[in-house]
């Protein structure tokens, strides 16, 4: 946000609707306003830096809680350059050991169907999710008993039935599958662009606007810097910023997050070919001894997905390339004509670049700032997180006002300054 933006202070605040959002003017606020309360809510005045999945879940739960809250973004809901951007996100519950991720996988599936419910375009397409190894593991006996104990019908499956129920995939090597059919895609940038159209009709205020770095000694803050040279005060922050959180507090966090470069590739499937369309091809990850590639059917017509889950080089958000490397794209493609020989000489339709924002072992990053008891920190998604954001600004609304018992997984504490990914 801009000062001049040609109205006067206390000026009526423009309607943000989806298609202001879309076009990047939803941020037009002058912030006399945003100080003013929604007609109806008394509770503490909360900011929520960062308009991504964790940020938009966040200022929804607190705004049903009945405080003020300001959402605010550098370049607006799910932009290009932020790790919530893009196209699609996969919802699984299958977390080997790890049952905590399974809970909120569940819980938050409720959330994202309730969203598609009043999007007019879907947000949740149930194509079921097949995770494929070369051999049993402990991991596909730790997700079916965590899976039976919360009710779910994931079913074990051997290569023979998956080659019959999925012909599209090549099983050369696999030995067991676990398939999880209440699964699926999420439509990631349209998901949170609908959630803060959303989170504005029922009193919430967006902002377009960018926070400077937190600077102070200790205590509570009653205000955070813009780089407008503006302030804007609160009771509360929130910061879910995503890979620019190191930057945002580099002496707290700093080298905690570890931003990572990702490569997606779109391919056209065969003309006329209905094996590649969501209700016959499932959302797949092969974990192909550790080495894990993942994908989706043809979305939309947007293609068939694939990625390679390796953390790439460590980026910065602002300045990596946005260009897909030949690399990345002959990788994907000798691993596509192995797997998928249907999608041998397939055009590339689409590519894209992002980051995952990595926490050392793949927990999240929800916890009060060491030095401002006001001030809670949000992060750490390391490629899984999109598909918890409902649960994610549960427990992080929560986690502010002190109505949760903290999760030790998710402290800075726990938060290493070297990655040994053990989440997966």
């Amino acid at each position: 946000m801009k000062q001049g933006s040609g109205k006067p202070p206390g000026s009526p605040l423009p309607p943000i609707t989806r298609r202001s959002l879309l076009a990047g003017a939803g941020g037009a606020v002058i912030l006399p306003a945003v100080a003013k309360a929604a007609p109806g809510r008394s509770g503490a005045h909360v900011v929520v830096v960062g308009a991504g999945v964790f940020g938009a879940w966040t200022a929804s739960h607190l705004l049903r809680a009945g405080h003020r809250v300001t959402l605010l973004d550098a370049w607006g809901p799910a932009h290009s350059r932020a790790s919530s951007g893009g196209e699609s996100r996969m919802t699984r519950a299958a977390y080997g050991k790890d049952a905590i991720y399974t809970r909120m996988a569940l819980d938050s599936l409720r959330d994202w169907k309730a969203l598609s419910d009043v999007s007019g375009l879907p947000i949740f397409h149930e194509t079921g999710v097949l995770f494929f190894f070369p051999r049993d593991e402990a991991y596909v006996r730790d997700s079916l008993a965590a899976h039976k104990a919360m009710g779910l019908p994931t079913q074990a499956l051997g290569r023979g039935e998956m080659a019959r129920r999925f012909p599209m995939i090549d099983f050369e090597g696999v030995e067991v599958g676990l398939f999880e059919p209440g699964f699926g895609a999420l439509m990631a940038r349209r998901s949170v662009q609908m959630l803060v159209e959303q989170f504005v009709k029922s009193g919430g205020t967006y902002l377009r606007a960018e926070a400077q770095p937190l600077v102070g000694k200790g205590g509570k803050i009653n205000s955070i810097s813009l780089k407008s040279g503006e302030r804007l005060g609160a009771d509360s922050f929130v910061f879910a910023a995503g890979p620019w959180l190191p930057k945002l507090f580099p002496d707290v966090i700093g080298s905690r997050i570890f931003p990572t470069r990702q490569e997606v590739f779109f391919f056209a499937p065969p003309s006329g070919d209905r094996r590649f369309l969501p209700g016959a091809m499932p959302g797949w990850a092969d974990f192909n001894g550790g080495d894990i590639f993942y994908g989706f059917p043809d979305l939309e017509a947007r293609g068939v997905k694939f990625a390679h889950d390796a953390h790439g080089a460590v980026v910065d958000p602002d300045t990596q390339s946005r260009e897909p490397s030949e690399a990345g794209l002959a990788r994907i493609i000798a691993f596509r004509d192995r797997r998928f020989p249907l999608l041998r000489g397939a055009p590339l339709t689409e590519a894209r670049v992002c980051q995952y924002e990595n926490s050392s072992n793949g927990d999240f990053l929800i916890d009060i700032h060491p030095r401002h008891p006001n001030v809670l920190l949000v992060g750490g998604g390391s490629g899984h997180g999109f598909k918890h954001g409902p649960e994610v600004g549960r427990y992080a609304a929560q986690r502010l006002l002190g109505a949760v018992r903290p999760e030790p997984r998710f402290s800075l504490a726990t938060k290493a300054q070297s990655q040994k990914r053990e989440v997966h």
